[in-house]
């Protein structure tokens, strides 16, 4: 849908242009609302599930030589409580704490190739890389 415009041309003539209705601009901001509840919601569950390991035993994605030099459970309480923070930042500045999201991700995708047959899982979180990167984007117009 376009929304037509009058202006005057230089040799003070009618012109019309067409330009994108406002619908866009709404839409970019259903995104950006979207994306920054996901981003806000998910790494704090996540993080939470560090400690009670509902959704998986977080532990066996580490590599052997982490979980031979440190507890395993220690390690994820560490990862749990900079997720929940993680997320509680995006909440509250997303312009900054969406590209931490996104860097924080690349570290998950490196330590799930160096632990070895999560493939599927590090090209999950690529894709949410890219999300948190979207989130960015979007939170420099929006938020």
């Amino acid at each position: 849908m376009v929304l037509t415009i009058l202006r005057k041309s230089p040799d003070m003539t009618t012109a019309t242009t067409t330009a994108p209705q406002t619908t866009m601009v709404a839409e970019s901001k259903r995104a950006y609302q979207i994306l920054h509840l996901g981003y806000t919601v998910a790494p704090i569950l996540f993080g939470l599930d560090k400690f009670f390991n509902v959704m998986t035993d977080w532990v066996e994605f580490l590599p052997t030589f982490v979980t031979d030099a440190v507890n395993g459970s220690v390690v994820m309480g560490v990862v749990g409580v900079i997720e929940i923070a993680a997320g509680i930042g995006v909440w509250l500045r997303p312009k900054i704490f969406a590209p931490v999201v996104a860097a924080w991700l690349g570290l998950i995708i490196i330590t799930l190739i160096l632990a070895g047959g999560f493939w599927d899982i590090a090209l999950r979180d690529f894709g949410l890389l890219l999300g948190a990167v979207a989130l960015w984007r979007l939170a420099r117009a929006h938020a």
